[in-house]
Formats: structure tokens, sequence, C-alpha cells
């Protein structure tokens, strides 16, 4: 990657995220942290907007806003071939919110980037076997719940096909053993619980604070999984 590439590409990455430290721009382009500190001396000096914060990182100023940008054509097969791997590793919310974002991307192409992205689509197949189809449409609704940090009403039916009414507090959602597993602060068994998701029935996000005002990472939570994948 010669260096204006890189250069747009750490523009990009910095408009993607609140912070972005130079230890994560070094690893993201495979140079060191010095040429870092050097490329975001080049970006400053053309206007660009930035500013630095102790222990957090890099972020560009409020208001600045890069204006649309193209995808090369390996950028757009690589979508195209993500939206695939969908049926078996998202739901039916999230591959509408995907579809719709690449109908987006496909507005910026050009018409020869078009037409062999339409061939593409017509030659690239997934054959998922029936454990990995996922019939549900709660992913979106729990990422929203997660980052808003509100509480949610599900109905649960355990292994033992008890159904049973719960109000949670998500903290994260973890695809291991084939399947979605919503982890939660659990009201009514005052402890954390490992939800699968083809096991709720019902839910609604009650736009209602979390009341436990601290709760364990996820990554912590990980290490406590009965597998490791």
């Amino acid at each position: 990657m010669n260096r204006i590439d890189r250069l747009f590409g750490i523009l990009i990455l910095l408009q993607s995220r609140k912070y972005v430290t130079a230890e994560k721009i070094a690893n993201q382009f495979d140079i060191s942290v010095r040429t870092v500190y050097r490329d975001m001396k080049a970006l400053g000096e053309q206007g660009i907007p930035l500013s630095f914060e102790q222990h957090k990182g890099y972020f560009i100023v409020q208001g600045y806003f890069l204006p649309p940008i193209s995808f090369n054509s390996d950028e757009a097969n690589a979508l195209l071939l993500m939206e695939r791997f969908l049926g078996g590793f998202a739901d039916k919310s999230i591959a509408q919110h995907y579809t719709s974002a690449l109908n987006k991307v496909k507005t910026v192409l050009r018409t020869a980037q078009k037409e062999k992205l339409e061939l593409l689509n017509d030659n690239i197949k997934l054959q998922l076997p029936e454990r990995l189809i996922n019939d549900f449409e709660y992913l979106s609704v729990l990422q929203n719940a997660i980052s808003v940090k509100c509480i949610i009403e599900i109905e649960y039916k355990n292994n033992k096909d008890e159904v049973s009414k719960r109000e949670v507090e998500p903290i994260g959602l973890i695809f291991y053993a084939f399947s979605w597993h919503l982890i939660a602060w659990c009201h009514l068994r005052n402890e954390y619980r490992d939800f699968k998701l083809t096991n709720i029935i019902t839910i609604k996000c009650s736009e209602i604070p979390f009341k436990k005002t601290t709760h364990m990472s996820l990554n912590d939570y990980m290490k406590l999984l009965p597998v490791n994948y």
C-alpha cells in the first residue's frame, strides 16, 4: 500500500471509531508506531482536524465529515461474499440490514463493476446444514439493547421445555458451539446467565436503563465457557 492510500485508509478508520490508538493504526496497516506519528502529522498538515486524548487515542474533531467514497472491485466482492455467510452466522434481522447496506454500496460502483458483481452473485453459493440456519429476528434488537444498556424482557424455554419470563440486562452476544448466545444479568436468578437465542420465544426492549451499576466484561465471561470455541 502506498502512502496516499494508507493516509486515506487511516482517515476512514478514524471516522469509523470514537478513538483509535497509535498501536491499533500500526497493526492495521503493518507499520511502526513512529510511522503512525508521521502520518498523523501529515493528515493534520492537510487540514484534517485531529486531536488526541491520553489513554484513549486519536480522534477527529466533531463536525468533520469525509465525503462519500468509492469501492474497488475487490472490496465489493468481499462484501458480497460476506452476504452469503450471513445465512449461517446471523439472523433474519441482520441479513435484512446487511442487504440494505450492500445495496447502498452498489450505488457508488461504476457500471462495469456492477455487471461483474451481479455475475459473481449468481456464481457463489453456500450450502448450510440446518443447524446453522437461524430462523429468528433477535440480533438487531439485542445489539441495540447492549449498546444503549437497557433491560429486555424475554420468554425463554430451557432444555426441559420449561418456559419462564425473565427481565435481563444484556452484556454481550457470543457465537459458540454453532449457536448464538445472549449473556445477561438475570433479575430472576440474580446472576449472569447464558441464553441460547434459538430458545428465546419472545423478546421486548423495555427502554428501562440497567439497574446493576457495573457488569463483568464479556471477555471475562468467555473464560468461563465450557468450550473454547
